[in-house]
């Protein structure tokens, strides 16, 4: 297989003695597309393997370090390494306290916080994981993490996780599920010339649409949290041709539920709204529980001196939570932010966040 330059390229040293900010902006000027994450994954992993205080496994391009002091409990730290395609906005540049370029805020300002724990926490309150792993920001099936729970769930076993991933420096709980499926019509194709002896299969997805028009999301609350559904239509397809009545029609859906229910039980509140349509789920991912009642979690919370709020996309707290380990989104960029040309990250809340999470370790 033929490796993009990215991927052949030498491996940067990462000095773990720079400021978080600078760290970041170190981690942003190594590309790291998903699928090409090999050279700032084998950057990590040469950093931490320069730790004594940590052991350092691998997986593909997932790096996984741990402590190994006995305490009572073990807390996962996690974040992705990779990034969506570059949009012109490398290398990364600073602008007072804003450092620009591609994944500053999705997520390697939280990366850089994880290394910056792994390298000055060296003897810290409960046993530590740190994970680094590959293509989350493409399909399921690639997912980093995703196959640590299958190839090395002990790797994964903690009491509970904080995923770095942007959350403006604020505990999000838990994440909602995500279901894609297809709603469709059928007609009979016909001359558009002569389109009486056609069915047009495009017209008859008006109802559709209006159901989703009048659809009306539940607000769910969950351990104090707010959740907000939506069903939303996101794709439409149909026509053959400019001269031809459709005999087709498919209107992709996507449904963002709250994670007090499951995926059976969401794929069956689309197929209810949907009823008398031929509805086939093209693919889903169940939520996440927000976990905040665990002590750990508790802790945490306090420790960060945030007011936990509900987070509404989806998530890799949600593999956490299959594998009984409740978690929490925290990290320092900002969420609307990520995969923008603009993006970008506050340099205070790459240090706000490494010093809450330090105090949290050490206290």
């Amino acid at each position: 297989m033929t490796r993009s330059p990215a991927a052949t390229a030498a491996a940067p040293v990462l000095d773990l003695t720079l400021s978080g900010g600078e760290l970041t902006a170190q981690l942003v000027d190594v590309p790291s597309v998903s699928g090409d994450e090999r050279v700032l994954a084998d950057a990590v992993e040469a950093a931490l393997r320069a730790l004594p205080h940590l052991t350092v496994d691998r997986d593909g391009d997932a790096v996984v370090a741990r402590t190994n002091l006995g305490r009572a409990e073990r807390i996962v730290l996690a974040g992705h390494l990779d990034t969506v395609p570059i949009a012109d906005n490398l290398p990364s540049r600073v602008d007072g306290d804003l450092l620009y370029g591609c994944g500053t805020s999705d997520m390697k300002a939280g990366v850089a916080v994880q290394l910056r724990i792994a390298a000055t926490v060296a003897d810290p309150n409960r046993d530590l994981t740190f994970v680094f792993y590959d293509c989350e920001e493409v399909e399921a099936p690639r997912n980093g993490l995703g196959r640590l729970a299958r190839n090395h769930p002990d790797w994964l076993a903690a009491d509970f996780a904080v995923l770095m991933e942007p959350s403006n420096a604020q505990v999000e709980g838990g994440c909602q599920g995500t279901m894609r499926a297809t709603v469709s019509t059928g007609g009979h194709r016909a001359h558009s010339a002569r389109s009486w002896l056609g069915d047009n299969a495009i017209h008859k997805a008006a109802p559709i649409l209006q159901r989703l028009a009048d659809y009306t999301p539940r607000l769910v609350e969950i351990d104090g949290l707010e959740y907000h559904e939506g069903l939303n239509a996101v794709r439409i397809e149909g026509g053959v041709a400019g001269n031809v009545i459709p005999d087709a029609c498919a209107v992709t859906v996507n449904f963002r539920f709250a994670p007090d229910r499951d995926q059976a039980e969401a794929e069956a509140h689309v197929r209810e709204v949907f009823a008398g349509y031929d509805v086939a789920v093209t693919d889903s991912a169940p939520g996440a529980l927000p976990g905040l009642a665990h002590p750990a979690a508790a802790a945490f919370i306090a420790a960060t001196a945030t007011t936990p709020q509900a987070k509404f996309g989806w998530t890799d707290v949600a593999r956490f939570s299959a594998l009984g380990v409740p978690a929490v989104n925290y990290g320092p960029g900002d969420p609307n932010l990520a995969h923008t040309r603009e993006e970008h990250c506050s340099l205070s809340a790459v240090t706000e966040c490494e010093k809450r999470i330090r105090d949290w370790l050490q206290g």
